[in-house]
């Protein structure tokens, strides 16, 4: 056991020489030595002398984590496993089963299956629970299991899942799969050109060039560039794809750091593609970080238009370092500031509340900009599109719909007792909808709004002061109000929970490609963009 204690303090000893090194010339290099010591005497005590056999690796794991959870949620420890992933996510290929998976404690849920890959040929869908890889057992895999999924090319593995309550077995052949940055684009009637950017992976400029291109060829004289969802990615990607339709030389993203060579001006360096064609650029809430740095040119830039939902509001920057190994820390270097000079950074990590969650920055806090032709723009909050429709919202309740896996479930329960063979024939009719709201009350379903998070602790401090059963009517009275308000939250948003429905439904019949078909045909934010570049005295207002 001597021997592997020792191992696992060579790591803090190293770092501690490495970083005194390299932090010397900061006026606390002392105090940040003392920790680190007090930490490296610390961990050895404990694995040394504790009660109980100790993981070394778990509890460094542990400790690095529980003191990263107090900076941001970008900044993150990565495992051997965590940075090859970070690579694939990046190059945008890797070899597996072909489809995303959510690893839980008892299972491996298929949340979508790629077509014409490994898992769609065996026959697995979005829906199964995969309970065994081989003669391994999720249950029993202490790691991520997920990762067992993945493996050399041509290698075969058995899966068993349980489908809709029954188990089943299959096998299947592991194969390269591509992570296409542009998984759809397509010339529409009026001769829109549609491209969905689903991520800004290496090849999401050369993707989108060649898209744009290609459409311009088959006629396309106006543009529907499609970032909802987009969770961003590659920082130079982001540059580039605004390139494709800004001139060369123009700002794009100024990054602000603590840290003097952190603090750089990003400009576009190519000759761009179309720096005329109308162009619309669609948002939701859960466009973030490289999306926003695009939309935010695109607007402020005055390039083009915005349409959708306030983007999720993701305005920092991080940078991987290498560390021992193999592992990495993925850390946020400074913040990231669009043309105008508004940083669109939603929540402030430096500031917390009571229960040291960040705080959202309040809307009487935010700063005035303008864009190159004189509109007024807002930061800290996302991008504000210049159109905003509310079936691109993700209301509070939709959030806990989508975080509770409501929405997602009864996809698989809809998928499972009716039949479909075109996309063009469904519609998520007002039954259906009734469907969905007495499979949500049935299931248990529970969130929080703020109103009730304020009133527990305000419960709490009546118990202290000894008065909660002065007001226990009252208390009451509010709770039954709260209770009738998010019933109510079910049919006032209907639109965005109906929309995110439609969505997830589409895709369990007709895969990716099929929801990206049927939105050329029914989706709201498309059929407002096309109405807006169609009317080039509408579109030139909105940017003037």
């Amino acid at each position: 056991m001597k021997k592997r204690i020792n191992r696992a303090v060579i790591l803090p000893v190293v770092l501690v020489g490495i970083f005194l090194g390299t932090v010397s010339f900061r006026s606390d290099f002392f105090e940040i030595a003392k920790q680190i010591e007090i930490f490296t005497t610390l961990f050895k005590e404990i694995n040394m002398n504790y009660v109980d056999e100790t993981n070394p690796a778990a509890l460094m794991d542990t400790a690095i984590k529980s003191m990263l959870t107090d900076l941001d949620p970008y900044t993150n420890y990565w495992n051997e496993q965590d940075v090859e992933a970070a690579r694939i996510n990046s190059a945008g290929e890797y070899t597996g089963i072909g489809a995303l998976v959510k690893t839980g404690a008892e299972a491996i849920t298929v949340v979508e299956v790629y077509k014409d890959y490994p898992a769609d040929n065996a026959g697995l869908k979005a829906g199964d629970e995969i309970l065994k890889i081989g003669d391994i057992s999720v249950a029993d895999f202490k790691e991520d299991a997920g990762e067992l999924l993945n493996g050399a090319p041509d290698s075969n593995i058995s899966i068993t899942y349980r489908r809709q309550g029954e188990i089943r077995t299959t096998s299947l052949k592991r194969s390269a799969v591509e992570l296409d940055a542009v998984p759809f684009y397509k010339l529409l009637e009026d001769n829109s050109g549609y491209i969905v950017l689903s991520r800004f992976n290496a090849k999401a400029s050369t993707e989108v060039g060649r898209a744009l291109k290609d459409l311009k060829n088959q006629g396309a004289d106006k543009i529907i560039l499609d970032l909802r969802g987009n969770p961003g990615g590659l920082l130079n990607e982001a540059i580039n794809v605004s390139n494709i339709f800004i001139p060369e030389g123009e700002l794009i993203v100024t990054t602000k750091s603590a840290i003097e060579k952190y603090n750089r001006e990003y400009f576009t360096k190519k000759e761009p593609i179309d720096t005329k064609i109308p162009l619309v650029v669609l948002v939701n809430g859960r466009s973030a970080s490289a999306s926003e740095i695009v939309a935010g040119a695109i607007q402020d830039l005055d390039r083009g238009v915005i349409i959708g939902a306030r983007s999720f509001g993701k305005g920092l920057v991080q940078r991987p370092r290498e560390l021992a190994y193999g592992t990495q820390l993925k850390i946020t270097i400074s913040r990231y500031y669009t043309p105008s000079g508004r940083c669109i950074q939603a929540l402030d990590y430096r500031r917390r509340d009571e229960d040291g969650k960040a705080v959202r920055t309040r809307v009487e806090d935010y700063n005035e900009f303008t864009t190159r032709n004189g509109r007024k723009v807002y930061d800290g909050g996302g991008i504000l599109p210049d159109i905003s429709l509310e079936t691109s919202e993700f209301s509070d309740i939709t959030q806990a719909l989508l975080i509770e896996d409501a929405i997602f479930n009864y996809a698989t329960k809809y998928y499972y007792s009716h039949e479909l063979s075109d996309p063009s024939e469904f519609n998520f009719t007002n039954e259906d909808f009734n469907d969905f709201k007495k499979y949500v009350e049935n299931s248990g379903f529970e969130y929080q709004t703020a109103t009730e998070r304020e009133l527990n602790d305000m419960l709490e401090k009546s118990e202290d002061e000894q008065i909660r059963t002065r007001i226990s009517s009252e208390i009451s009275n509010i709770k039954t109000a709260i209770n009738n308000y998010k019933k109510q939250q079910l049919e006032d948003k209907k639109p965005e929970i109906a929309s995110l429905l439609t969505d997830e439904i589409i895709k369990r019949y007709f895969y990716k490609e099929g929801l990206y078909e049927y939105y050329t045909k029914n989706n709201p934010e498309i059929e407002r963009a096309r109405a807006i570049l169609n009317n080039p005295s509408e579109y030139s207002k909105i940017l003037k």
